[in-house]
């Protein structure tokens, strides 16, 4: 192991931020470590693959279904997932009838979190806890606000949710697919940060890489390579064809620095973990 956790610190070595802590992971075990992995920070926008997984253990429950009322008039919980109820990023405004535009939206996840808490009977909070977070062994992760934006996290903990992405044991391997595939195929929008894309995919709150590009991903990722970026930061992408999925924690905003180091990044570590998962 001290090779591989040497090898991943020397590939965050040079980037312009002051801290950093990353791990790589396959369907079993931590391939990689860099920096801390118990340092607790903000995770930004990946907080939402955990409304993802939580919405996926309610559908199973049978708590919620996919294509319920939910948001604005028309809308579904399928589309305030998918990120096409057409509520805008932040606040009430209706910027496109549901199903027409792909409009990256906290309110749309922060809605859903709250049709998932009336179904439920209990605060989003909890039953983020004890459907996704407890099962997982994720005692070091903490819901602190917008169920968007404002989870808080460590890279051991979030190794342990990338690998349910890669082999689920809360839910099937069939409703995961559902999650990770694109909804509403088609719908053009734009990726907050890097740009706009015709189609731009998306599942369940998962960005689906497919063709994007630039992206946040590399050149050497899978097209069903799917994650989530964070504005403080971060990042989470599994990639099913390699059998890997990354974690990075930064304390730097997002911004062309990692436009520039991320890929490189997550080129050099499916090239060199790859063939060990």
């Amino acid at each position: 192991m001290g090779g591989t956790v040497d090898s991943l610190a020397v590939l965050v070595g040079g980037w312009p931020v002051d801290r950093v802590s990353a791990g790589v992971t396959d369907a079993e075990r931590a391939l990689g470590l860099a920096g801390d992995p118990e340092w607790f920070t903000r995770i930004a926008s990946v907080s939402k693959l955990l409304v993802g997984m939580a919405a996926l253990v309610a559908l199973e429950e049978g708590t919620i279904a996919l294509d319920e009322s939910a948001g604005p008039e028309g809308s579904t919980v399928r589309h305030l997932l998918a990120h096409a109820s057409g509520l805008g990023f932040d606040g009430e405004e209706i910027l496109a009838p549901p199903g027409r535009r792909r409009i990256y939206s906290n309110t749309g996840i922060e809605q859903f979190a709250e049709h998932l808490a009336a179904r439920a009977g209990m605060s989003f909070e909890e039953y983020l806890r004890l459907g996704v977070l407890e099962p997982l062994g994720m005692r070091r992760t903490e819901l602190r606000g917008s169920p968007a934006h404002a989870v808080w996290s460590t890279v051991t903990d979030l190794l342990f949710f990338s690998r349910e992405l890669l082999r689920p044991t809360l839910v099937s391997l069939a409703t995961l697919a559902e999650a990770t595939r694109a909804q509403f195929p088609g719908l053009a929008g734009v990726l907050p940060g890097i740009g706009r894309f015709d189609p731009n995919p998306w599942g369940l709150t998962f960005e689906i890489r497919d063709g994007k590009q630039p992206h946040w991903t590399g050149r050497r990722n899978s097209p069903t390579t799917f994650g989530h970026f964070g504005g403080a930061g971060t990042f989470l992408w599994a990639d099913p064809e390699a059998g890997l999925a990354t974690v990075v924690l930064t304390d730097r905003d997002f911004g062309p620095w990692a436009l520039d180091a991320w890929p490189r990044f997550s080129d050099a570590v499916l090239e060199r973990y790859a063939p060990l998962a």
